[in-house]
């Protein structure tokens, strides 16, 4: 059995993809040791770490309407929309009060600290605190303070966190990165029902957001574009550089056309493309290694 360093990238929604990379792994007897992850990437990567991702992955995919209701805590002040207390208190009921040095695998989650303008390796204390700064999307989540520090997504300066598994005495490095500038081959079925209940949770979505009190409410649906066009364009030249210095062993790839940034009501489809990209790399990674 292989040990892997499993490096998770940021991406929102196409995140999900984490899931399916992580079920095809262990279907392969490959071992987790350790995680780095960025933004969504450390969220799943630190759901798995505490034991917690089945709980996780079943919950987000049985989300409806009334979920979404109690869920989205929107801020009316002007350093993000949403507040995010709701969704951490549904996290904790399934991780509990757990520090990062105490995981049963060694874990970093990769934030920006806004304040001094520099990447941060968060690897020891509250492993949901750290996922919070880490997943702070600016002008969406608010910030995190800590210490006089504003801390934010970590996408920002590295979608791609691999340095901090660099030193990790591991078989492999397996980085996935979920905004590739490649085509998405992957079509996933969905029923009628399903897709219907997606457009449902999209529209009620955003009917939210109008009625929210934040000022940017009148924005809507091109807040996030705003967003999403601009995170993507200068994520895509951070993860060339970051992967030129440091090489990871195997990478899996993940469309960044698989679902806009936002689209978190696409988890079927998205677990499923990341359970289809893995299987695709892994085979093609075991046939020249056999």
């Amino acid at each position: 059995m292989k040990s892997v360093s499993l490096v998770l990238g940021g991406g929102a929604a196409r995140g999900y993809a984490h899931i399916g990379v992580i079920k095809v792994l262990e279907k392969h007897g490959y071992k987790i040791k350790s995680i780095s992850g960025t933004s969504m990437g450390s969220l799943i990567g630190g759901m798995y770490a505490a034991g917690a991702l089945e709980a996780y992955t079943d919950w987000i995919s049985h989300l409806n309407k009334l979920d979404m209701v109690k869920l989205l805590d929107f801020s009316i002040g002007h350093n993000g929309v949403i507040k995010g207390e709701k969704i951490f208190a549904v996290l904790r009921n399934m991780t509990g009060n757990v520090n990062i040095e105490n995981l049963p695998i060694k874990y970093t989650a990769v934030a920006t600290d806004a304040t001094s303008k520099r990447e941060v390796w968060l690897q020891k204390g509250d492993l949901l605190s750290a996922i919070r700064a880490s997943i702070s999307i600016p002008s969406v989540f608010t910030p995190v303070e800590k210490d006089g520090h504003y801390l934010v997504d970590g996408g920002i300066l590295n979608l791609l966190p691999i340095a901090p598994v660099m030193s990790d005495m591991n078989d492999l490095i397996v980085a996935v990165d979920v905004n590739a500038d490649i085509q998405c081959k992957y079509n996933v079925h969905l029923t009628p029902d399903e897709i219907k209940q997606q457009a449902k949770l999209k529209t009620h979505f955003f009917k939210l957001w109008e009625k929210s009190k934040n000022p940017l409410k009148n924005n809507k649906e091109g807040i996030f574009d705003i967003v999403s066009i601009s995170i993507v364009m200068m994520q895509n030249l951070i993860t060339r550089y970051r992967i030129a210095e440091y090489k990871p062993d195997i990478i899996i790839n993940i469309s960044r056309n698989s679902c806009e940034l936002y689209d978190f009501h696409k988890s079927k489809e998205m677990i499923e493309i990341g359970k289809m990209a893995a299987e695709d790399t892994l085979q093609k990674f075991e046939g020249n290694n056999s």
